[in-house]
């Protein structure tokens, strides 16, 4: 079971100071409890030593019990302000330590219970006394054990601080990282959404200018041509956004009916024959039919996406006069959708991050953002599927493969 407290703005698993406390426990001798804000043992008591296990079992750290008393108001001290608070039961020494998070201190850790010096059965009979134990028994275990220095005490305190300052740094820093995490997924989702109205409210009016106004001087309409096409592209940037943020934060999500491949891979093409066109690309497929015959459960537009995403950049990064192919091969269970270009290729060094978010390859890359093959691979693993990459090196082409389930 997980106990949580808050401690600033993060929720604090207290089962995470098990292990490490135990272990700290079990080399040192010494029975370490941990305390919340609200003076609530967490964690322990954690006894080591045979002195230890005999007052467990007696009323001592019982909630009602004189030893866990002590190591409340200890505790409390802590929080008040007193940082190194100590305390004492007939001759057991009883020390602690604060734990803290962004300056702020949200537990306290108490630990010791132990004689530093030579204890005796008086001393023994007393403990008894007031915990329910034998005090005869109680010496039988003491006489039998070290008693704790004072300098040894202050080295096992110097351990345990290192180990909780590792602890609570470890969790400061996954905190950040959360919180910057948070941010960016807020920023990109926000910003996104803020840029798109602009933008459509601009290319309606260069569309209305463009068809309503009779005679414009050829270079109006020239600079109002080119404007839509900017804002085209700046569009496509920000839908990207809008995906990224979504695939960030767990919200990209796809809609599945029966397609045909064939159908979605001719809608792909249709988008960037031009583009194809205008740099004298051949666009090959195989076989003939496009892929006809194979039967998709999935979501059209955004396989459709997924294919004209790796068709752009084929393109943009295939040199003039070059051969794009799409070989569609159906297996038992799967298909594969390989897209290969006869392009610049993609060096051994830089194959592991093509998939990554704003990964951009700068060579006849001047429009974009790099989240094109990001976006699609997650399209692609959203339907059950896989995306990977193939390249023997610069200036010897590329090859994305598909892997979906047949449906």
């Amino acid at each position: 079971m997980i106990n949580l407290a808050i401690a600033g703005d993060a929720a604090i698993d207290w089962d995470e100071w098990v292990t490490p406390l135990t272990q700290f426990s079990q080399a040192s001798g010494l029975t370490v409890s941990l305390y919340d804000v609200r003076g609530w043992r967490q964690v322990g008591p954690l006894v080591a030593s045979s002195t230890a296990r005999m007052l467990a079992t007696s009323v001592l750290w019982r909630d009602d019990g004189p030893g866990t008393a002590l190591e409340k108001r200890i505790a409390a001290r802590v929080f008040a302000g007193d940082v190194a608070e100590e305390g004492s039961f007939h001759g057991m020494r009883v020390c602690s330590l604060a734990l803290t998070q962004f300056g702020q201190v949200y537990g306290v850790l108490v630990y010791g219970w132990r004689f530093n010096d030579f204890s005796s059965p008086m001393a023994c009979e007393r403990i008894g006394a007031a915990v329910g134990v034998s005090g005869n028994a109680l010496w039988s275990e003491v006489r039998l054990e070290s008693p704790v220095s004072e300098a040894r005490l202050a080295t096992y305190g110097a351990l345990l601080q290192t180990l909780a300052g590792s602890i609570d740094r470890q969790r400061e820093n996954i905190e950040e990282l959360n919180r910057v995490n948070r941010a960016r997924d807020l920023f990109l989702a926000t910003v996104s959404h803020e840029m798109r109205t602009p933008l459509s409210a601009l290319s309606m009016r260069i569309e209305v200018l463009l068809k309503t106004v009779p005679d414009l001087p050829s270079k109006v309409e020239a600079g109002l041509t080119a404007m839509r096409v900017h804002i085209g592209q700046e569009a496509a940037m920000i839908d990207d956004l809008i995906d990224a943020a979504r695939t960030l934060t767990g919200q990209m999500s796809i809609t599945r009916t029966p397609v045909v491949l064939g159908q979605v891979l001719r809608d792909a093409l249709s988008t960037v024959e031009g583009n194809a066109s205008e740099k004298h690309i051949v666009l090959a497929v195989t076989p003939p039919d496009h892929g006809d015959q194979v039967h998709l459960e999935a979501d059209g537009r955004r396989l459709q996406q997924v294919l004209w995403n790796l068709l752009f950049n084929a393109i943009k990064f295939t040199p003039r006069g070059g051969t794009i192919r799409i070989d569609i091969s159906q297996g038992a269970e799967q298909v594969e959708i390989a897209v290969s270009d006869s392009g610049q290729g993609i060096a051994a060094d830089d194959l592991p991050h093509v998939f990554g978010a704003f990964n951009l390859q700068r060579h006849a890359n001047a429009a974009g953002l790099g989240l094109g093959l990001y976006i699609a691979r997650h399209l692609v693993e959203l339907h059950e599927g896989s995306l990977s990459v193939a390249s023997a090196g610069k200036d010897k082409g590329t090859t994305f493969t598909i892997r979906l389930p047949l449906g």
